[in-house]
């Protein structure tokens, strides 16, 4: 996992290009693939619904909620008319996504409305993505 400094945990990745649109990264403990498999857009997309089921899994636990099964849809909206360098009004990054979490558990559909909520309000990459986090990125020389 990342490092603890009190309540703040810190994760370091480090990236190593292994070809003209494929990056190997290393989270000093695993090693994954960006663009091999999916593209960076894909494999954000995955992160959210991995978090989005592992923080269903917690908070289904803390409410008693026994899930046999979760599957998730996801979609995301986006133009590559920035990123190809072409001019644009519209942002780089995904316009929209839109998540469908499909959960078989024993609860009624209050129930189940209230994890939702309580999923929402704590998964760490969907709070993200819903409320942008500061981003400083630097160039250094190798």
């Amino acid at each position: 996992m990342g490092d603890s400094d009190g309540d703040i945990t810190t994760y370091r990745l480090t990236g190593s290009r292994q070809g003209r649109h494929h990056m190997r990264v290393d989270t000093g403990e695993e090693t994954f693939d960006v663009d091999r498999d999916v593209n960076p857009i894909q494999h954000l997309l995955g992160g959210l619904v991995g978090c989005l089921n592992s923080t269903a899994t917690t908070v289904s636990r803390e409410m008693g909620v026994d899930i046999e099964g979760l599957e998730a849809a996801v979609e995301g909206d986006i133009d590559y008319s920035r990123y190809k360098g072409e001019e644009t009004d519209a942002r780089a990054g995904l316009q929209n996504v839109r998540v469908t979490l499909t959960v078989d558990a024993d609860a009624d559909e209050e129930t189940l409305e209230d994890l939702l909520a309580e999923v929402e309000r704590r998964c760490p990459v969907s709070e993200t993505l819903s409320n942008g986090t500061d981003l400083g990125v630097r160039l250094e020389s190798a």
